[in-house]
């Protein structure tokens, strides 16, 4: 079977300061950066991002501490894995790039990165998409006991190193294809090659550290900066997109639109995709309409 992403470069960037990332990229036109989820790598785009190629450069890279890219040790702050920091992170890739301005895309805690990374960088985002996601602050806010079931991995994962590590790490693939499973609807959604990706980089142990690290600063620094930020009326400055499965959580859950609405300062606009929490791989002809239509302004 051809992989999608024959296509696409295959890189590996190492930062003057020792920070090292694993990318793809592809295509011409102005700049579209895609940004992942858990417990995956970039390759969850494979479906969708060549054809977005054809109009666009998109650069897909495994974010802080996943895939293959670099992976900070746990800390007792927690620090390395605010999405202040793994935001920061996109933007030193990018500027060595040499990529100033760029619309963004991202699933999962990737959507949670360009979020952050859209306040603190407003200069640099044209368009923001952001898919199965409310904001951080709003799920711990609204937690109830539909949302700590459906849920429970944030505060399992949110456990001090190194509990869950030590649990996950006894057999690290079946936990990625039970975490996998849960969300999904529409059988086997993962591409033998996307799921090979992801089975690799999680028997990395540094990689199940740096999923723990990420759930632990989202139940602590990052709640800190979200509510620095909402108290200064800090909102999204650009054009946003917010997409979520009819068939997952999210849409069961909240109605993402309202609650998006207080976050954003630009137009806002949004959709159910027939699909569970994995939109671009079990709805990807819906997903790239949907960001074919936003990203080009229409």
């Amino acid at each position: 079977m051809t992989d999608p992403f024959d296509a696409f470069t295959l890189r590996h960037i190492t930062l003057d300061d020792g920070r090292t990332f694993r990318l793809r990229t592809h295509g011409s036109g102005p700049a579209l950066v895609m940004l992942h989820g858990m417990p995956q790598t970039h390759y969850i785009w494979h479906k969708i991002a060549p054809a977005l190629a054809e109009h666009f450069t998109v650069i897909c890279p495994d974010i802080t501490g996943y895939g293959e890219t670099f992976k900070p040790p746990a800390t007792t702050d927690h620090a390395p894995y605010a999405k202040r920091a793994m935001a920061g992170d996109i933007i030193a890739l990018l500027d060595h790039l040499g990529v100033s301005d760029f619309a963004l895309v991202g699933h999962d805690r990737g959507a949670r990165v360009a979020h952050r990374l859209t306040l603190d960088h407003p200069a640099r985002v044209r368009y923001l998409a952001m898919l199965d996601i409310i904001p951080t602050i709003e799920h711990f806010e609204r937690t109830d006991m539909r949302f700590a079931m459906g849920y429970y991995h944030w505060f399992f994962l949110a456990q001090p190193h190194p509990f869950p590590e030590e649990l996950i790490n006894l057999d690290a693939g079946a936990w990625l294809l039970a975490q996998s499973a849960r969300h999904k609807t529409a059988g086997a959604v993962f591409a033998a090659p996307a799921m090979a990706d992801y089975q690799r980089c999680i028997a990395n142990p540094a990689t199940v550290v740096a999923i723990c690290e990420d759930y632990r600063a989202a139940a602590t620094i990052d709640l800190e900066h979200d509510l620095t930020s909402r108290a200064n009326g800090l909102k999204i400055a650009c054009p946003t997109l917010v997409l979520w499965g009819e068939r997952g959580l999210v849409g069961a859950l909240y109605e993402p639109l309202a609650i998006w609405r207080d976050y954003c300062a630009s137009s806002l606009s949004g959709a159910a995709m027939p699909s569970g929490h994995y939109l671009a791989e079990e709805a990807p002809e819906e997903t790239l309409a949907a960001l074919r239509a936003f990203l080009s302004g229409g």
